[in-house]
């Protein structure tokens, strides 16, 4: 599949997915809406994502689709490259895409579907975040997240290893967390659901560090804990 809503990006991609005898373009469309309805009722096995789109971009299909579909992601601005790998994308391809740059990643493709890892990119059983840090970008691997706490202009991730710091907001992170799995109780905490060892009033205890529930978010948690 091919969703832009730029008509020429779609014809250079539909163009270059017939030079490759093992791809075959069962959809395209400018619509991200249309083209996650038509996901509902047909099967595909690769999408070649535009990121900037109006009503829904492309992040947000990602996470509305249920992210199980491996994605190619094309734009042309690159400062969304960082969070397109928080979503563990196939590849991320710079318009205006080299048809050589785009076998490349077409090729990481094929390898992920084969069930191959390859290189370049990460595997589906090792879910992650890459977060900025002072002086790198570090991956974070999900299952290793305790809880992540807002202070001030930053965030802090509690990590079964230690602390990350991060200079960002913490609904920019929240947006680029699995709903299942995470969720926010506080206006300064998102906690990792299967790290929660008791709760106790208004408290959630994970190892020994007590997160206040607040009264706006009490009843989210307690729905996600229902067996």
């Amino acid at each position: 599949m091919v969703v832009d809503d730029k008509p020429l990006a779609v014809d250079i991609l539909a163009a270059y997915i017939a030079k490759l005898p093992w791809l075959d373009l069962v959809y395209s469309s400018g619509n991200p809406l249309e083209a996650l309805d038509y996901l509902r009722a047909h099967p595909a096995d690769l999408i070649f994502l535009d990121i900037q789109m109006p009503e829904l971009n492309g992040l947000q299909f990602i996470r509305v689709s249920g992210g199980k579909i491996p994605v190619i992601l094309t734009t042309a601005y690159a400062d969304y490259a960082l969070d397109g790998y928080a979503y563990d994308v196939v590849d991320y391809l710079l318009k205006p895409i080299p048809f050589d740059r785009f076998c490349q990643a077409a090729e990481k493709a094929r390898l992920r579907i084969e069930g191959s890892p390859g290189l370049g990119f990460l595997p589906l059983s090792s879910p992650c975040l890459f977060v900025k840090t002072e002086h790198k970008i570090q991956r974070v691997a999900l299952d290793d997240i305790l809880f992540i706490e807002a202070k001030q202009n930053y965030i802090s991730l509690e990590t079964v290893a230690g602390k990350i710091m991060s200079l960002q907001g913490i609904t920019s992170i929240e947006e680029k967390l699995p709903r299942q799995g995470f969720l926010r109780v506080h206006k300064s905490f998102i906690v990792a659901l299967d790290k929660i060892d008791t709760i106790e009033r208004s408290r959630i205890f994970i190892k020994e560090t007590a997160i206040p529930i607040g009264d706006s978010y009490r009843e989210a948690l307690f729905r996600a804990l229902k067996p």
